[in-house]
C-alpha cells in the first residue's frame, strides 16, 4: 500500500503557501520518509521537491481576517474536500501547509487498521489561552464538538469516501448548514465541514478514530522563532509581561503564518547561499 503526504497550497495576498508546502515537504521526507504530493495552481511547483504536482484551480475564496497580519485577505480553503479524489496514494496523510513536522510521531499511524483518523482537541503552546482554543474546539451556538482538518490520515475505503463525499455536500450547501448548526460566521471552514461529516457518517454517535495526542498550536497572536538547532521559541504577552516557551521535537500547527513564512524564507536564502559558495 503506497503511503504519502498531500498538501494543498494556494497563495494569497499575504502568504506564499507553495513555499510553505515545499519547506514542509522536506521535513516530511526527513522525519516520515514518505513521498509528498502538492495540489496547487502555480505551475513552477513542477520543478520543486514534490513527487507529484497536481494542478487545480484554487476554488472559491473566503475573505478572512488574519490576526498576525492585521488585515483581510483571500483564503483558498475549499479544495480540501477533494483530497480523496485527488490523492495519488492509497493511504494519504493530508497536512496543512502551516503544519510543522518535527518528529516521526505520525508515522506510527501509517499501519493502523483505521480508515480515517484526525485530531479531536487542540491546545495553545502557552497553556493559558484556552478560551481562544475552546472556541476552536467547538463550533456553532450549540457548541457542537469539532474535529480538526489540519492533519487527516485516510486510506482508500468506503468509510473515507463517505466522509469526503459528505464534506463536499456540506461545502456545496454551506448556507443550509450555517442555519442548521447555528454557525455565527458565514465563512466556510474545513474543520466545521469535517465535523458535520463525521457526525453524519458515524450516525451521530460521534464515534470517531482520533490521534491519541492533541494538536499543539502556536496562535496568530503569538510570535514564533526558530534557531539553527531547530529549537522553536514561541513568545506572547501576558498581563504586561513578555513570556516565552521553547520546544523541539514536537509537531505543531503554526497559525502564525507571517512568522512561519519569514522562517521559511530565511531557510530558502540560507540554502541559496550554501549552494553558491
Amino acid at each position: 500500500m503506497t503511503t504519502g503526504a498531500l498538501i494543498f497550497a494556494f497563495d494569497n495576498e499575504n502568504t506564499k503557501y507553495l513555499d510553505l508546502a515545499a519547506w514542509s515537504a522536506e521535513r516530511v521526507k526527513r522525519f516520515l520518509d514518505i513521498p509528498v504530493a502538492v495540489v496547487t495552481n502555480r505551475p513552477k511547483a513542477a520543478d520543486s521537491i514534490f513527487d507529484h504536482v497536481i494542478q487545480s484551480d484554487s476554488g472559491d475564496a473566503n475573505s478572512k481576517t488574519f490576526d498576525d497580519y492585521g488585515n483581510r485577505a483571500s483564503w483558498h480553503n475549499t479544495k480540501r474536500t477533494d483530497a480523496y479524489e485527488l490523492t495519488p496514494f492509497e493511504k494519504t496523510l493530508v497536512l496543512d501547509a502551516d503544519f510543522v513536522v518535527n518528529s516521526d510521531m505520525l508515522s506510527y499511524y501509517f499501519h493502523a487498521d483505521v480508515d480515517f483518523i484526525c485530531h479531536k482537541d487542540a491546545f495553545s503552546i502557552d497553556q493559558k489561552d484556552r478560551e481562544y482554543l475552546t472556541d476552536y474546539n467547538t463550533f456553532g451556538a450549540h457548541r457542537f464538538p469539532m474535529w480538526w482538518a489540519t492533519v487527516m490520515l485516510f486510506r482508500k475505503s468506503n468509510t473515507a469516501a463517505y466522509i469526503f463525499d459528505c464534506m463536499n455536500m456540506v461545502r456545496s450547501n454551506w448556507k443550509h448548514y450555517i442555519d442548521l448548526y447555528n454557525i455565527q460566521s458565514p465563512m466556510y471552514r474545513n474543520d466545521f465541514a469535517l465535523s458535520i461529516a463525521l457526525g453524519i457518517v458515524s450516525g451521530h454517535t460521534l464515534s470517531v478514530d482520533t490521534f491519541n495526542f492533541p494538536l499543539l498550536t502556536v496562535l496568530p497572536t503569538q510570535r514564533l522563532e526558530c534557531n539553527e538547532d531547530e529549537m522553536w521559541i514561541a513568545t506572547w504577552e501576558e498581563q504586561g509581561r513578555t513570556k516565552s516557551s521553547s520546544f523541539s521535537g514536537l509537531d505543531f500547527h503554526a497559525m502564525c503564518k507571517r512568522d512561519l513564512g519569514e522562517i521559511v524564507e530565511a531557510h530558502r536564502r540560507a540554502r541559496l547561499c550554501d549552494s553558491s559558495s
